[in-house]
């Protein structure tokens, strides 16, 4: 083992861009950091500029400052390589495994393997080499070679694209207008063939409504788009000058716009959709001869009312958003004459991936959304995916060094074949035919080999627990015999029992830190060392294209680079308030930031992939589109698989994910509600937008797009540079990596409608190699005693003290002027599982109750919102707090029905036809509201019945549940957990929805039970008393049995759910069976009852009304 001291780092500047970008780099001393200006030379080397440099710089011409020089590679210019010393540490780095804590010194471990299977990738720890490559579709050409655009923003399009556009809607796909058709089809004209006519310079009769095409977005005449559409010029004295020797008014030939010139491209566009309109709520009549029976109804209607009107204002204004990934791919990816191999300036994304018990989350399941993501179409260099631990389990740590080693296969071969979706686990049992849309020969060739690989990948997978188990008994063996033979030697008792503590083994030989199968003294999940280990380390900035020879599979021609892949496990000891998932949440993001710091941040469930591997560049559409600076995050849908295909329990919730939540987005933003959102890390670290408090006090900063970058203390007035480390902890790399960040997260300053941007190509810059010092850094900011007496769970990073700590997270963030943009992709961004048994399913519930039952009584309560929460947000976040409250009026309000059957009072004094027409009226419009909202939202029937269903399930039992376990604890400080006491049913492993069946006794099972069971007797006595009642009264006996059957209608899913497997009938049905027959019974004896000796009827005389 090798010490490593505590050493300030070598580079505080992480990509921070050339000398056009200001970017900064830190200087350490007692005044804490500062930031200095560089610019870097041709040999990579940076140079240090005054002031005086800066501002001499700032008045030159921008042609002057953009202007560089391509000299070719000869024998004497040949590029520098990187020095031995650093592809040395490189090296170090990538085969250790860093470990460090509270009182202990940060070790780096080298490994001689970290795997028993064989390593290939180059990026992989121990492994060495490896390369790809992309191609783009044919647009239309002309005789000349030309492109031929129909459309006049000049989206490029082939000839049978634009044949199915015209064909379909008319439309072009760029700019959403219909094509002009009527001037090309009285020509007749061959697209394929042939250029578009264009008005000539010369002032020729080709097309006389000129004006109108060429104006701009203002409705002005745009006379750089008349200059380069139609290579025209205005003459001597303009900025296009003709070519010497040139007499003629042709104008120049092949010039170019500048980019500055050219008509703002949206990346994303926003629709409005109608509000719905609200309904009046009805008002009734007391009740004279059972005035308590009103009032109740009276008072949960009123209720019900209120609650219904919180959740339909936030929808007033909802929309509908669109992305544009051509345009997104030509701004930040297109070769130019300053950057002739395309590399990309999109900035960087670090994604997270949280686990914490490999018994209750398969590492096998975790593993596939680790492929799913270092698979993803995004460029590699801009990636670094980090996978949290929080068990510290070998059994995780090895199965993600499995997938590591795979990935070498794995992703190589989705970007050949353009493999959707990228989890292998999904795309190998996908029931499509897997060739269509395959044009490559080899396809089939290579889908069966790796197929074949990848179910030695699961055996692999699925032997490491036994493959753990029995090296650590090995080791274990060993150390036995040597502790025997060394009592032996020195002359102990022979007699005395031989005590070795039962460690786990790593593959090489050594004791894993982290927590053991036998748990000992810092061994255990709650206390052992913090584990850094970087299993993939950076990519080069350069493809790397891979070959025949070294891969069972032709990689010629594909990117064979795999992002940067780190597996964390924070330190945990006894005595520290760990503080459950957002504590882990937080030491990704200081490890983070001080490895790549990527602007971005999207955060997945273990059992969350991704389905769309373009969804980030979807989400990327957004952040850098103009306005997008004070977007702090952008929440996509959670989508599920292995759902009944009834959904029972409303598991896909599409009414709260495809209905609220894209309300929401045209207020302030939608909530946010955990995994499948991507971050702004800025906005994690408590500041406030760049343009809500700076532009107001400072507008002329504001005049100019670009604007260089700032220190922590520009952000925050009242953070005082000493105050850092009270707020961020003692990381001077963090402090550091904050204004860098920040600068990143712009978007790009392309036009002058652009505010608060930074320049092209200032994240071209190939990142700087990881060393053994910034890993130790990383190593320190995961220790348990970080967060003492700082500011993080608090302002900074995900926030502590709610069980739904990301609804509280997002509120903040809101609160602080931030807004949110609630992105739907056509093909789903994320999918992942939920739980489909009904016991499970209302434990998920209660703990959704339970932290809104927990932000209602905290100091994140909306009524307590500063000034910058827009009233609607303010609402709907009300709403949230709010919600489990109105299971006590839904539970009273269930139990109606049956007090007015076994009262033989109804809610309303008489059933007369206009209260029937009024109470149809009412329902007609209520249903017609729920319609016009499923019509917008895309939400079908059935699945907005489903969620009817569940939500009163839910309310009368998680919800009532979440209500008295959160007064409790407010009132009395009692704390009550509802946990699981018994299983029943059986495992089917050919049944995938086996767990459907399966029914697990849980207390909030009781209520919904009395419910059901009052209603069905209330039914049963109501019905007999009327029967043999001398004057019937069958008017209140149906008002009061419809509404029984409606809320029996309701429960029928919780009773599906008690009846458990199809064909084992539990006692629940004898019941009910019993309680028909027993109707059953009674109405055939009144209808046609017994005689007797004398011939009269036994019953009484029946009549129906």
């Amino acid at each position: 083992m090798a010490s490593l001291s505590n050493q300030p780092s070598k580079k505080s500047l992480r990509n921070s861009g050339g000398s056009a970008s200001g970017s900064s780099q830190g200087a350490r001393n007692s005044g804490g950091p500062t930031i200095k200006f560089a610019r870097r030379t041709s040999s990579g080397k940076y140079v240090s500029l005054s002031r005086d440099d800066i501002e001499m710089s700032s008045d030159v011409s921008g042609d002057y400052m953009n202007y560089t020089v391509h000299i070719p590679p000869t024998p004497d210019n040949q590029p520098m390589d990187t020095s031995i010393a650093m592809k040395a540490e490189e090296q170090y780095v990538s085969n250790s495994l860093f470990t460090g804590g509270f009182n202990s010194v940060t070790r780096a471990h080298l490994m001689d393997k970290v795997i028993d299977s064989e390593v290939t990738h180059p990026q992989m720890a121990g492994a060495k080499g490896s390369a790809c490559s992309i191609c783009d579709a044919k647009v239309m050409k002309d005789e000349r070679g030309n492109d031929v655009t129909p459309c006049e923003c000049r989206y490029k399009i082939c000839r049978d694209c634009f044949i199915d556009a015209q064909k379909e809607t008319g439309l072009c796909p760029g700019c959403k207008e219909p094509y002009k058709v009527g001037d090309y089809e009285d020509d007749n004209p061959d697209y394929s063939n042939g250029a578009l006519p264009l008005p000539a310079p010369n002032g020729s009769k080709q097309n006389t409504n000129m004006s109108v095409m060429k104006r701009n977005q203002n409705g002005e005449f745009d006379h750089n788009r008349w200059l380069f559409e139609t290579t025209g010029t205005y003459g001597v004295g303009n900025a296009y000058w003709p070519e010497d020797g040139d007499d003629s008014d042709d104008g120049l030939q092949g010039g170019t716009l500048d980019a500055m010139d050219k008509p703002y491209k949206p990346l994303s566009r926003k629709t409005p959709i109608p509000s719905a309109i609200m309904s009046p709520y009805r008002v009734m009549h007391p009740n004279e001869d059972a005035i308590w029976l009103w009032l109740m109804s009276v008072v949960c209607e009123i209720w019900f009312a209120f609650s219904w009107i919180l959740d339909q204002i936030p929808k007033l204004s909802p929309v509908n958003r669109s992305t544009d990934l051509d345009v997104l791919h030509e701004k930040f990816d297109s070769p130019s004459p300053s950057n002739p191999t395309g590399r990309s300036d999109l900035p960087g994304v670090d994604l997270f991936v949280s686990t914490a018990d490999p018994e209750k989350e398969p590492p096998l399941v975790t593993a596939n959304t680790i492929l799913s993501i270092l698979a993803v179409d995004y460029p590699v260099e801009k990636l670094a995916c980090y996978v949290s631990d929080d068990g510290g389990a070998l059994l995780t740590f090895e199965a993600m060094a499995e997938a590591a080693s795979f990935a070498n296969l794995w992703v190589p071969f989705c970007r050949k074949h353009n493999i959707e979706p990228r989890n292998p686990d999904t795309y190998f049992s996908l029931k499509v035919d897997p060739t269509k849309n395959k044009s490559k020969l080899d396809f089939v060739k290579d889908r069966r080999r790796v197929k074949r690989e990848y179910e030695e990948f699961k055996v692999r997978i699925n032997g490491l627990p036994d493959s753990i188990r029995r090296r650590s008994d090995a080791f274990n063996a060993r150390e036995e015999m040597k502790m025997m033979k060394h009592l032996k030697e020195s002359g102990a008792d022979p007699s005395e029992p031989v005590k070795v503590l039962k460690a786990t083994w790593m593959a090489d030989g050594t004791h894993w830190p982290g927590t053991w199968a036998f748990s000992s003294s810092e061994h255990s999940k709650g206390d052992h060392a913090g584990i850094l280990q970087v299993m993939l380390k950076p990519p080069s900035p350069d493809p790397l294209m891979g070959s025949v020879e070294d891969k069972i599979i032709d990689f010629t021609e594909v990117d064979t680079r795999l992002p940067m892949f780190v597996y964390v496990s924070r330190e945990k000891r006894p005595g520290y308030d760990h503080n459950k998932k957002a504590g882990a949440m937080n030491a990704l993001v200081r490890a983070s930031a001080i490895l790549s710091n990527g602007p971005f941040i999207l955060n997945l469930d273990c059992d969350h992939y991704i389905y769309n591997c373009r969804a980030i560049r979807e989400g990327m559409c957004f952040m850098m589109d103009r306005g997008g600076e004070d977007i702090c995050y952008i929440q996509f849908p959670q989508r599920f698989e292995g759902i009944d295909p009834s959904d029972r329990y409303a598991n896909h919730n599409t009414v709260f994910f495809d209905g609220n939540m894209r309300a929401l987005d045209g207020v302030q933003g939608p909530v946010y509600v955990g995994t499948g959102c991507m971050f702004r890390r800025f906005a994690l670290y408590g500041f406030n937008p760049p343009l809500v408090d700076k532009d107001k006090k400072n507008p002329e900063k504001s005049d100019g797009s670009e604007t260089p970058a700032l220190n922590a203390t520009e952000f925050d007035q009242d953070l005082d540079i000493n105050q850092l480390p009270k707020r961020f902890g003692n990381s001077t790399m963090l402090a550091e990596s904050i204004p860098v960040a920040e600068f990143q997260g712009r978007p790009l300053a392309d036009h002058p409608a652009v505010k608060y941007g930074r320049p092209p190509g200032v994240l071209r810059a190939p990142r700087e190699p990881l060393d053994a010092g910034t890993v130790a850094e990383a190593v320190s900011a995961i220790s348990c005693w970080y967060e003492d007496k700082t500011e993080w769970g608090d302002r900074v990073g995900w926030i502590y003290g709610s069980v739904t700590e990301d609804v509280v997270t997002g509120y903040r963030m809101h609160n602080r002027g931030w807004r949110s943009v609630y992105c739907i992709t056509k093909r789903d961004a994320f999918r992942g599982s939920a739980p489909i048994n009904l016991t499970d399913r209302l434990h998920q519930v209660l703990r959704w109750a339970t932290g809104s039952v927990e932000i209602f009584f905290s100091k994140n309560n909306a009524f307590l919102a500063s000034k910058r929460l827009k009233l609607l947000q303010r609402l709907a976040y009300l709403n949230v707090g709010i919600y489990p409250f109105t299971s006590l009026f839904l539970v009273v309000y269930c139990f109606l029905p049956a007090l007015s059957l076994f009262s033989g009072f109804f809610i309303v004094q008489t059933l007369s036809i206009a209260f029937l027409i009024y109470l149809l009226t009412i329902t007609i419009c209520l249903v017609a509201l729920a319609i016009l909202e499923v019509k917008w939202s895309g939400v079908e029937l059935e699945q907005w019945w489903r969620n009817e269903q569940f939500w009163l399930i839910s309310g009368t039992s998680a919800h009532l549940a979440a209500v008295v376990q959160g007064l409790l604890k407010v009132i009395a400080g009692i704390e009550i957990s509802f946990t699981l006491t018994s299983k029943s049913g059986g495992e089917d492993d050919d049944d995938i929805f086996a767990d459907l069946y399966i029914v697990k006794w849980t207390s909030l099972m009781i209520p919904p039970i009395v419910i059901a069971m009052m209603n069905i007797i209330a039914i049963a006595v109501a019905f007999i008393r009327t029967v043999y009642s001398v004057n019937p009264n069958w008017s209140k006996f149906i008002g009061g049995a419809f509404f029984s059957f409606w809320v029996l209608a309701h429960l029928y899913p919780f009773a599906k759910g008690l009846m458990g497997r199809r064909g084992k009938t539990p006692t629940i049905v004898y019941v009910w069976s019993g309680l028909i027959a027993i109707t059953l019974s009674l109405l055939w004896i009144a209808i046609s009852p017994p005689k007797g000796g004398d011939g009269q009827g036994v019953g009484g005389d029946f009549q129906f009304p």
